[in-house]
């Protein structure tokens, strides 16, 4: 009788808390120079709680085959539209950036970007054990998610 009301209350609690759920739909990559890449990561997030999910921050890190992280420097939006028009090899840009006060509604889905420059020849790029992709929500939450 007690594990029923104690699931009943689980049960009634849910969505009550901030929470996003993100996976990496495409990644692509490509010099900038001999010395730097970019990246740009479509990802899909989902939000099931009640709360509108509102982004601080979105980083990328990638992780190398001894699973040491690099952190890459963020673009804005501007400099990822930019991005695009002066490097053809990224292809077409598809998704906005999740930018800072940007936000998920609750119990929604939402497509976005995130472009980066990382100081590495293209090639460490290619030769990496994955990306991740780490958002902080003004409030404090994280979400981390990665490449499979």
């Amino acid at each position: 009788m007690i594990a029923l009301a104690v699931a009943g209350i689980f049960y009634m609690q849910r969505g009550s808390h901030i929470d996003l759920h993100g996976r990496i739909l495409k990644v692509r990559t490509a010099p900038l120079d001999e010395h730097s890449s970019a990246v740009v990561i479509d990802y899909r997030l989902d939000n099931p709680a009640d709360f509108k999910f509102m982004a601080n921050s979105v980083t990328v890190i990638m992780e190398d085959k001894n699973g040491n992280g690099t952190e890459g420097q963020t673009a804005s939006e501007p400099d990822a539209r930019n991005l695009f028009a002066n490097v053809p090899l990224l292809g077409e840009k598809y998704n906005e950036s999740f930018k800072v006060r940007d936000f998920v509604a609750p119990h929604a889905t939402a497509d976005r970007m995130v472009a980066a420059r990382f100081e590495v020849p293209e090639d460490q790029l290619a030769k990496r054990k994955r990306f991740v992709v780490h958002i902080e929500e003004v409030d404090g939450a994280q979400v981390d998610f990665g490449e499979k």
